[in-house]
């Protein structure tokens, strides 16, 4: 019976080809809009670290203008940077499981055999911690100790990408690299790590790729590294030297630390009112008190990574979807009614009233498969148009282009509603249709 009725539906189909692709379309247009919204709003508000994001903290003070808050839109949120004297004393602390202070230079790699010219390798400069508390995937190698962090040792980090344009992905532990035009040996290669937002670094763009070399804290002052992130800095002070940006009041120093229980997180909190006391009684920090220790999502949230644009875009686009459904209803019901002739006869015929709701259900249904396998298709031909615009306005290390790529999850759910959000929209035409008595059919016919 069901191949006698999907026979029935595509003959019907067959004789309003015009109509029946316009409907198609409308639904497809509007699952379309939905997959692309929904697709990139799921990775902007995705949880980067979902089996530590309650027990990974940003450490941040109110260290600004007394007269002035650090953020006009957020007065109430603390610089989202450290100075880097109250960075180098914090990490000080032995409360935190782990603990990283980090922030991120220019670097240029020179070295390999497939390639003899220098690379151009966004780096971060960075204590040991880093890799395991942010969990970071290993190729080939480690990271380092924290010995190599005081001395400092020349030893690097090299992404998975860096990797194999310098040695054709072969494992390079060991072999040695100029960075900088100064000799590291390789220590560690990372596998595919790409965290999305980058939340450990909000400086540059969110969605930013991670950086394509690391090297130990200590290089920061014995190379004198000044940060390509965010310098921000409240009042007048003489910084000729790489000692005085040291020595000021400017933020430009990231600290997180790990705090796995209640406990720690209250200790460590109050090692950050004992220090802001300390500096507040010598002239410093005085704003009132707001140190803050600030888990991952909420982090992500006071940063605004993901604005309410998008989230109303998200709304807009799921009320265009129910527009192009409502429209469909309307097209179904006129084209089951312009047929009535055809139910009729089979109602004369001895076809019942639920022979014809389900023959002009599953007509329905058949729609709505075929308008949601057209809408998967133009969602994936406009993913990749943001893929490519976010590519090319992006530049060489943007990342954006990340967040066009499908997930699986949401799609599917999106199709689901649709096909039922269409299956349902559908019942009334078939009733409708189902509910005319024969005699008006037969008049007709």
């Amino acid at each position: 019976m069901l191949r006698y009725h999907l026979r029935l539906a595509l003959i019907s189909f067959g004789r309003t080809p015009g109509l029946t692709t316009l409907m198609a379309f409308a639904i497809a247009l509007g699952i379309a809009a939905c997959v692309i919204t929904l697709t990139v709003h799921s990775a902007m508000s995705a949880n980067p670290i979902p089996g530590k994001s309650d027990r990974l903290f940003t450490v941040t003070m109110d260290s600004w203008d007394p007269n002035r808050p650090a953020n006009e839109d957020q007065p109430e949120l603390p610089p989202a940077q450290l100075t880097y004297a109250d960075a180098t004393h914090l990490y000080a602390s032995e409360i935190p499981q782990r603990k990283v202070i980090m922030y991120s230079v220019s670097g240029a790699v020179m070295g390999g055999y497939n390639e003899r010219r220098p690379l151009r390798a966004p780096t971060r400069v960075t204590t040991a911690d880093f890799f395991p508390m942010f969990e970071v995937p290993f190729q080939y190698g480690k990271g380092w100790g924290k010995a190599a962090d005081e001395s400092p040792e020349p030893v690097i980090v090299l992404s998975r990408a860096l990797n194999q344009r310098l040695f054709g992905g072969e494992n390079s532990v060991g072999r040695s690299v100029r960075w900088n035009d100064r000799e590291f040996r390789i220590v560690g290669v990372l596998g595919e790590w790409l965290p999305m937002p980058r939340y450990y670094d909000l400086n540059g763009p969110a969605f930013a790729q991670p950086e394509d070399a690391y090297i130990p804290w200590g290089w920061s002052t014995a190379l004198e590294l000044y940060s390509t992130g965010n310098i921000l800095c409240w009042k007048s002070e003489q910084l000729e030297t790489f000692r005085d940006l040291m020595g000021s009041e400017c933020n430009w120093i990231q600290m997180w630390v790990e705090l796995p229980d209640a406990a720690m997180r209250t200790r460590m909190q109050t090692a950050l009112d004992g220090y802001w006391a300390e500096q507040h009684a010598a002239g410093r920090f005085e704003r009132p008190r707001n140190n803050r220790l600030t888990d991952v999502n909420l982090w992500l949230d006071r940063q605004r990574v993901v604005d309410d644009d998008n989230e109303v875009l998200v709304v807009l686009s799921f009320v265009f979807l129910a527009i192009c459904l409502i429209n469909t209803v309307g097209l179904l019901l006129a084209k089951f009614l312009k047929q009535a002739s055809t139910s009729g006869l089979r109602r004369v015929l001895g076809a019942t009233q639920r022979d014809i709701f389900i023959q002009h259900l599953i007509e329905t249904g058949l729609l709505a498969t075929l308008g949601a396998v057209l809408g998967l298709g133009l969602g994936m031909l406009g993913l990749w148009g943001v893929r490519a615009l976010y590519a090319n306005n992006a530049g060489e290390r943007g990342g954006y282009e990340q967040l066009a790529q499908f997930d699986p999850a949401s799609i599917g759910w999106v199709l689901l509603l649709a096909v039922a959000a269409t299956f349902v929209a559908g019942l009334y035409p078939a009733w409708r249709i189902g509910r005319l008595q024969p005699a008006s059919y037969v008049k007709e016919a």
